[in-house]
């Protein structure tokens, strides 16, 4: 089955301010300092898949997802959409092309992703006026109606302004502009982070049918591991800009490999009463996203199990089980892993 969307390679760097004069530079003759966010990252999403992104702030997450989406463009790598190349797309480019429709971002805070000056009914209807204008007015209203009852928004909300509505009614218009136009896959950074816990459910629930029932693809970045527990197929875990396990949602929580996923799912908040481990507290300081040495592992320093070689010898995502895979020289026995996380 070709995916949706297939990243490989994909890399993202920022120039970093203040990182000496061009004249210093000149003389000493080395290139400006780079922050580093996304590092040579490979994701596959395949159809009507929900494949979960986390991990820390700063990790790259956000990063990632505003590189599948083609709203800003990577320094390196390949972005594939239904098996053909678009990277090569500018985004401003894309923006307008009639690929645009097939991936479809929602954003994390619902009131500043919606123009204030449109009504529920406009901002619902600008995509598909941008992106499907060949049906005319009569085939737009009937689309933003579809992707209205679809997120269970009522037309009697049409006439109303963001200011005018509540958390949850803005989250279901972001959802319902996004699914007017039909995408294959949408790309969801933390939508329910701006929430109340209440309407936050709501909305899971909302994404879980809309999966279920149009079968759309969907790229979760959270920091909920939970929520992505629940919602997800597949787990993708991130530090530092590089991918440091990925498999399936169950695998991961129950057999973690890498030990900083362990250490991240010894973290969840349970019900008090319910079995835990105490988290694992990790040592030291993350290392520096700014000129990263390549010939380290980005988790050493912080990891309770390194040795003197993760220090000069980078370890690769290797498959450590199918469709398992950490980047770890000294990956978590499945035993310890299992004993230490499940539920």
């Amino acid at each position: 089955m070709t995916a949706v969307l297939a990243a490989r390679g994909l890399r993202k760097t920022y120039a970093v301010a203040g990182s000496g004069s061009l004249l210093a530079r000149m003389l000493n003759r080395r290139p400006p300092s780079q922050l580093v966010a996304v590092d040579r990252v490979d994701l596959e999403i395949r159809p009507g898949e929900a494949v979960g992104l986390v991990g820390e702030s700063g990790c790259g997450k956000s990063t990632l997802a505003r590189l599948v989406s083609r709203l800003i463009a990577p320094d390196d790598g390949e972005i594939l959409l239904d098996g053909a190349p678009i990277h090569g797309i500018e985004p401003n480019r894309f923006a307008r092309s009639p690929l645009r429709r097939r991936i479809q971002m929602v954003f994390q805070d619902p009131t500043e992703s919606l123009n204030p000056r449109f009504s529920v009914r406009e901002a619902i209807a600008d995509p598909v006026r941008l992106l499907m204008p060949d049906g005319g007015r009569k085939a737009i209203d009937a689309r933003v109606e579809k992707a209205a009852a679809q997120v269970g928004l009522s037309p009697d909300l049409f006439p109303r302004y963001p200011h005018q509505l509540s958390g949850g009614q803005k989250a279901r218009v972001g959802i319902a502009r996004a699914m007017a136009v039909e995408p294959a896959l949408l790309v969801l950074d933390e939508p329910t982070s701006a929430l109340d816990v209440s309407v936050q459910a709501l909305v899971l629930k909302l994404l879980v049918r809309l999966r279920r029932e149009a079968g759309v693809a969907q790229l979760f970045v959270s920091h909920d591991l939970n929520v992505v527990r629940l919602l997800c197929d597949r787990i993708v875990v991130m530090y530092l800009g590089q991918v440091v396990e990925e498999g399936p949602a169950e695998e991961v929580f129950r057999h973690p490999r890498h030990p900083y996923t362990r250490a991240l799912l010894s973290a969840i908040p349970r019900l008090p009463g319910t079995p835990k481990p105490p988290p694992e507290r990790l040592p030291g300081e993350p290392r520096s996203p700014i000129d990263p040495d390549p010939m380290a592992c980005r988790f050493y320093g912080r990891c309770p199990r390194q040795e003197d070689f993760c220090a000069v010898r980078p370890p690769a995502l290797a498959e450590l089980s199918p469709g398992h895979r950490a980047r770890c020289h000294l990956p978590v026995a499945v035993e310890a892993a299992g004993a230490e996380v499940a539920p």
